[in-house]
């Protein structure tokens, strides 16, 4: 079995490693955090989708280093590396072309390399390839790149790597062919495009679908609460419809590492083509406004009770971006705890997947102890396996930013 080189071992990176290392490849994982690869040497995972036993299981096939020079035994080379926003709001490619500037120390002829982290269309052919061609190889020529863009979805069960299928696009043909041959190892189908900006451009497309209608359905949920009607029922009512309309859910805003930065990937590059993508930009601005509003929500829903925020005691049930995962990242409930913060609230929050927010200086508390008592629950992410009717029975008010208390009769619910 050929070698498989992979740059970056987080939640893109060591489920790809996992997957080549069950098929009998070996793996070479490579990570600037010493810590974290002690701990996947150790055998223990910090990534809820890929339970330490799993890792166990084929760590025969795992070389797990920090260094970057074993890779130039790889046949292919995948970058995982993350590609977030800068304060200002603009495309931070800084570990992905570290990565590709030191790869190119180690790389050698016929080596394939292909980029999986989100970055704008032109990212792979401008920046990656100059960088990789330090090597003295030209891209295309003397090694294959390729870009895939990752389809991970925390917590999902139902589409997997295995079964997602998988786009791919090449420098040249007998790049996209490697980089097929590749892939096909560990999904089952493979959508083949005439070009990396192509597949770097679909990514960006996915989550910009997604960001733009949960926008949408935002705003309605904004009108629908000056309306005094019930997005919820309206959401309901129109799924029922089997054409023309998909249903999107409101909610408190867009967490996760995709949805609330790749749109401004596109956003940015938009610009150097003198052109401004407006949906894209004003979905981004209805999205972060959210949590202003549920702030205010709470503030008007302990007001009709005769309280102020300074001082209530709120609970926040849920501070994870998306139910069933413990992933925080650009998680709309961070934001709404600094703000109600910021109020003088006095804050605990019960989340049985995030045990801390270090950031925060809180710590999860049993559910019970959370309501009880409580001013406020305030429900932001609606985990499974949580019993939110007791947030009704315990606490004097509960703000219900994602409709699942809609079959709870109960005079002190308050919803988005």
């Amino acid at each position: 079995m050929d070698v498989v080189g992979i740059i970056g071992l987080g939640y893109v990176g060591l489920p790809l490693a996992i997957a080549f290392a069950e098929q009998g490849c070996p793996v070479i994982g490579v990570d600037v955090d010493e810590e974290r690869v002690q701990m996947l040497r150790e055998g223990r995972s910090h990534i809820q989708d890929v339970a330490s036993e799993r890792l166990a299981a084929v760590a025969a096939n795992l070389t797990l280093t920090t260094s970057q020079k074993p890779l130039q035994d790889a046949s292919a080379v995948i970058i995982c590396v993350p590609t977030p926003l800068t304060r200002n709001r603009e495309p931070d490619l800084s570990a992905l072309l570290q990565a590709s500037a030191s790869l190119a120390q180690v790389l050698r002829p016929s080596q394939l390399v292909v980029v999986e982290s989100t970055t704008y269309p032109g990212t792979t052919r401008e920046r990656v390839a100059p960088l990789l061609e330090a090597s003295k190889l030209e891209a295309g020529v003397d090694f294959h790149l390729a870009f895939s863009p990752e389809r991970v979805d925390p917590g999902r069960r139902d589409f997997t790597l295995r079964n997602t299928p998988k786009v791919v696009g090449g420098l040249t043909e007998a790049c996209l062919q490697a980089a097929s041959a590749l892939y096909s190892i560990i999904c089952e189908e493979i959508v083949e495009v005439s070009s990396p900006e192509a597949a770097e451009l679909c990514k960006l497309l996915e989550n910009i679908f997604r960001s733009v209608n949960i926008a949408l359905v935002n705003e309605m949920a904004l009108l629908s609460d000056r309306m005094g009607i019930d997005i919820w029922e309206v959401v309901e009512a129109a799924s029922s419809k089997p054409y023309g309309f998909m249903s999107f859910q409101p909610g408190p805003g867009m967490g996760g590492h995709c949805l609330p930065v790749d749109p401004f990937y596109l956003s940015w590059r938009a610009r150097e083509f003198g052109m401004s993508c407006e949906f894209v930009e004003l979905a981004g601005k209805i999205n972060q406004q959210m949590p202003h509003h549920c702030v205010a929500k709470a503030q008007s829903a302990l007001n009709d009770v005769g309280l102020p925020v300074r001082g209530s005691k709120i609970a926040v049930l849920g501070v994870s971006y998306k139910a069933g995962v413990g992933d925080v990242r650009e998680s709309p409930a961070l934001e709404i705890i600094r703000l109600l913060a910021q109020l003088g609230a006095d804050i605990c929050y019960h989340d049985p997947y995030v045990p801390s927010l270090p950031a925060l200086s809180l710590h999860s508390v049993g559910l019970q102890e959370a309501v009880d008592r409580a001013d406020l629950a305030l429900i932001v992410t609606a985990h499974p396996h949580v019993d939110h009717e007791a947030a009704i029975v315990s606490a004097k008010v509960v703000l219900d930013l994602r409709g699942v208390t809609r079959q709870m009769p109960a005079r002190n619910i308050v919803r988005l």
